[in-house]
């Protein structure tokens, strides 16, 4: 996309104004400006402090209407699990093996998932991960011994969230050639989750700022006392 392109986007309308999820959601369709099919993405300020422990708000959400996307997953897993995960589809499956593959630069996938018999493998591979967000964790039901059930969630529609160091939230709600209807019900199932995971410290307003856009398209503000 050109500078021009998003210029002209920005020209469309007050950038400052605050609108109903709704109506938010026609406008970030409408000021798309790529010919590809682009993410629709959700940003989400709390009112926490995610330094504390007891306010890191983190966990997984089910987008009735999917993502879009093809959610490449990895897992790490041996002997009848491992088999399992392959037949639900996982894109990756290995042990120790998949672990020096990962050590050596392979991230080339959206979501690991871990038996909890491989998290003392797993563990050595934080730095790798870690940054990334796709480090393994049972808050997030990516460390589970169900990994058929967890790959097919997945794969399915179902995405990880968790605050970032200014307690921001981040994530893709669907694609711009999605039905306004069907976004507005991921948007409608990712802020029941944030409600659902409020930590019981948060003071004050929980739902700060929101700000919805597409991948090269501008942000369009939502009222967050919506939400409040």
């Amino acid at each position: 996309m050109s500078g021009k392109k998003y210029a002209e986007a920005t020209r469309r309308y007050d950038r400052q104004m605050m609108h109903e999820p709704a109506q938010a959601i026609d406008m970030v369709r409408t000021l798309a400006p790529a010919k590809f099919d682009e993410s629709v993405d959700l940003s989400v300020r709390l009112g926490v402090d995610p330094r504390k422990a007891d306010q890191m708000v983190r966990g997984t959400v089910a987008l009735p209407s999917g993502t879009g996307g093809d959610v490449r997953v990895a897992v790490f897993a041996q002997g009848d699990a491992a088999a399992e995960a392959s037949e639900a589809g996982a894109d990756v499956v290995g042990g120790a093996d998949l672990a020096e593959r990962v050590e050596a630069g392979y991230t080339d996938f959206d979501v690991a998932i871990a038996t909890p018999d491989m998290m003392g493998v797993v563990g050595r591979l934080g730095k790798v991960l870690g940054p990334r967000g796709l480090m393994p964790n049972p808050k997030s039901g990516t460390v589970t011994p169900d990994v058929g059930k967890a790959v097919g969630e997945f794969k399915g529609g179902k995405v990880e969230y968790r605050t970032d160091r200014y307690g921001n939230v981040h994530l893709a709600i669907g694609k711009v050639s999605f039905a306004p209807e069907d976004l507005n019900a991921n948007l409608a199932a990712v802020m029941d989750e944030l409600a659902r995971a409020k930590p019981a410290g948060a003071k004050g307003r929980y739902v700060r700022k929101m700000v919805v856009s597409s991948t090269m398209g501008p942000g369009v503000r939502i009222d967050p006392t919506t939400y409040n």
